[in-house]
């Protein structure tokens, strides 16, 4: 049986488009799939952008705020350079660990007296060494009969051996402090 001739042919590129097609399905799947892959990466580095963009603007917010108050004026120095707070070395010479800005490190604050001074806008060892012995003694007034018996006169030196990290010199001198008082 003879098959004719223009069979062959026909057959060859059937075969050949059914195969074509199933080549391209395949193709166009894996194409698919990464763009997703790259779709999720691009989705990925936005959101890292974005949390990164935000970091930064806090950084600079809290920048902002430390040369404010490294700008405002001094009773105790002529100049307030940034300083950095070591709370390692704090630890060490305490014994305890010691958080930056802690008001109680002061002898003579509690956690009370140091609950008075945030509301009135004191939060930092820096704002503390500035504060007048007259002002303190209003805000301890401001609290009741309770905290007005306080002696705050060494207070804002204190604060200020805090905050220039001079670990060593305020824990000798609290030694030989009573409640605060001299």
């Amino acid at each position: 049986m003879n098959i004719p001739c223009i069979l062959i042919p026909a057959l060859v590129g059937l075969i050949c488009g059914i195969l074509g097609y199933l080549l391209g399905k395949m193709n166009s799947k894996s194409d698919n799939s990464l763009a997703t892959s790259l779709q999720e990466d691009l989705d990925a580095c936005k959101a890292n952008t974005k949390n990164l963009n935000a970091r930064i603007a806090q950084l600079e917010a809290d920048l902002a705020a430390k040369a404010k108050i490294a700008a405002t004026p001094q009773s105790f120095a002529a100049s307030a350079p940034l300083i950095i707070f070591d709370g390692a070395l704090a630890a060490t010479v305490f014994g305890k660990k010691i958080k930056e800005n802690d008001l109680k490190i002061v002898e003579g604050i509690g956690p009370k007296i140091e609950a008075l001074y945030h509301e009135a806008g004191i939060t930092t060892w820096h704002e503390l060494s500035h504060t007048s012995t007259e002002k303190s003694q209003s805000i301890l007034d401001a609290g009741g009969e309770n905290y007005s018996i306080h002696n705050p006169s060494t207070w804002a030196k204190q604060a200020l051996l805090a905050y220039q990290g001079k670990w060593q010199e305020l824990k000798d001198w609290q030694e030989n402090l009573l409640g605060g008082k001299e």
